[in-house]
């Protein structure tokens, strides 16, 4: 399958979990670095990966104030967070949002943070809180405010960046804004890549646009000349296509997040996002 193809998430149309499935608790499962081949196996991975791709593909060229249809369950998860038939599930999905919103010990955030709320709305589809039809206001609206919650922690308590890898890296807090607000911008009729570094353009379109409200709120929080303090976003600037932009930061997610032991090691495992290996259809 090619990178940034749309894998097919977990069937909508099957039951519900719930009435048969044993929820637990969920834990830490990769302990050192050799366990990382159980992860890049697992059940878990497979459904993280599928699920972040087809948001991908749902978001493809579509501003964030795109008319999108919304399932009366995710309008129902508004007022109930997960409703009463559900309620076994309680426990298992509320450990991802609760590790989503950093380490208040450390008072730090970073991309396994992001990597835990992304779950947690994955397992919200696979019990049938939210639909594969939401996928659009699953990005536009949830993780998009949730952006913006975070986005108000870390400037009112400076929280650290959690395993930033500094200038080298893409960016101190934040990914998957990145890859999904890149797809938004695929084929878009005048903004290049080369314009997300061009402050009139940001200003004009970062509302719309994930990926350059993103950059706006780097060039906010970093001062001193973009190719210094974002070298890495400095050089995807020069990249001709955002389809090759969005496929190159979905390898990349890959190698420096999803295979990355320090990032991985405080993921935690249930019974909706499984350690065991994938099982073959």
């Amino acid at each position: 399958m090619a990178e940034g193809e749309r894998q097919p998430p977990p069937d909508s149309s099957e039951p519900s979990p719930a009435a048969t499935q044993n929820f637990v608790i969920p834990k830490k499962e990769i302990h050192t670095v050799p366990d990382m081949g159980k992860w890049k196996r697992s059940q878990a991975y497979a459904d993280y990966i599928g699920f972040i791709l087809t948001l991908n593909e749902g978001v493809k060229g579509k501003k964030l104030t795109f008319e999108y249809k919304v399932s009366e369950e995710a309008e129902n998860l508004v007022a109930t967070v997960v409703p009463a038939h559900l309620a076994a599930a309680v426990p298992e999905v509320a450990v991802y949002l609760k590790e989503s919103v950093g380490n208040s010990t450390r008072i730090d955030y970073g991309t396994g943070h992001e990597a835990a709320f992304a779950a947690f709305l994955c397992c919200l589809c696979k019990i049938g809180v939210l639909r594969v039809d939401d996928q659009i206001a699953i990005v536009f609206r949830v993780f998009n405010r949730y952006l913006e919650v975070m986005r108000k922690l870390q400037k009112t308590y400076r929280m650290e960046p959690a395993g930033s890898q500094g200038v080298w890296g893409l960016d101190d807090f934040q990914f998957l804004p990145f890859i999904w607000g890149s797809s938004q911008l695929i084929d878009h009729p005048y903004l290049e890549p080369r314009h997300f570094v061009d402050e009139k353009a940001v200003s004009e379109n970062h509302k719309d646009y994930m990926f350059l409200e993103c950059i706006l709120f780097i060039t906010e929080m970093k001062t001193g000349p973009f190719a210094e303090h974002s070298n890495q976003l400095w050089n995807i600037s020069a990249v001709p296509s955002w389809s090759k932009v969005n496929q190159g930061l979905i390898r990349m997610y890959k190698a420096e997040c999803l295979e990355k032991f320090p990032v991985i090691q405080h993921f935690k495992f249930g019974s909706l996002l499984p350690i065991h290996p994938v099982t073959s259809c």
